[in-house]
């Protein structure tokens, strides 16, 4: 399953900048240029998470977006991006569970993200509502189910400590690529 996440910034060297990078590393992302235009993503769509600028159209519009996500049926994890930080006090009061600082290093972004949707699944499935719980598997499905084959057999008998360095050098020429074309 992708991650998705939904960017809500009125600058758009921010957004599609934020949006490559994300997407290199394996989100699926939507961008909106506008609080109008997140306000209405989050209405079509579902996200596991959503990061607003704080300042766009008005003062209040990081704050629309924020209270539209938080009123959202899926609950996404929710992320304040902002160059003006506010107290810890003031963007937990708008409903945030984060506050991202710009500008802040690719590396350190994304392990914030990372460590924000893991809490956040982790707060959703404490909850047990109908729909969230798993459907069990009669036995016999379990049995009849087929073995995975080529490269999906292949990513699932790859060890852990295999992938991970595959992931870290993948993102250590993405980092490199970017900082080249700045």
């Amino acid at each position: 399953m992708k991650r998705r996440i939904l960017l809500v910034d009125d600058e758009v060297a921010v957004l599609l900048t934020l949006k490559a990078v994300l997407e290199i590393n394996g989100f699926e992302v939507d961008t909106a240029a506008s609080a109008r235009e997140g306000r209405l993503k989050l209405r079509s769509h579902e996200y596991q998470m959503v990061i607003s600028d704080m300042r766009m159209e008005s003062e209040e519009s990081g704050a629309e977006v924020i209270a539209a996500a938080r009123s959202a049926p899926y609950r996404p994890a929710v992320a304040l991006l902002t160059a003006f930080p506010l107290a810890e006090e003031d963007w937990q009061e708008l409903g945030a569970d984060r506050m991202l600082v710009k500008p802040m290093h690719t590396r350190l972004l994304l392990e914030q993200i990372d460590r924000l949707m893991e809490s956040h699944w982790k707060d959703s499935a404490a909850i047990t509502l109908p729909e969230m719980k798993p459907k069990p598997v009669s036995k016999k499905a379990a049995a009849t189910k087929a073995p995975a084959k080529g490269a999906a057999a292949k990513k699932a008998s790859t060890p852990a400590p295999v992938k991970a360095k595959k992931v870290a050098a993948k993102k250590k020429t993405v980092a490199k690529k970017i900082a080249t074309r700045t």
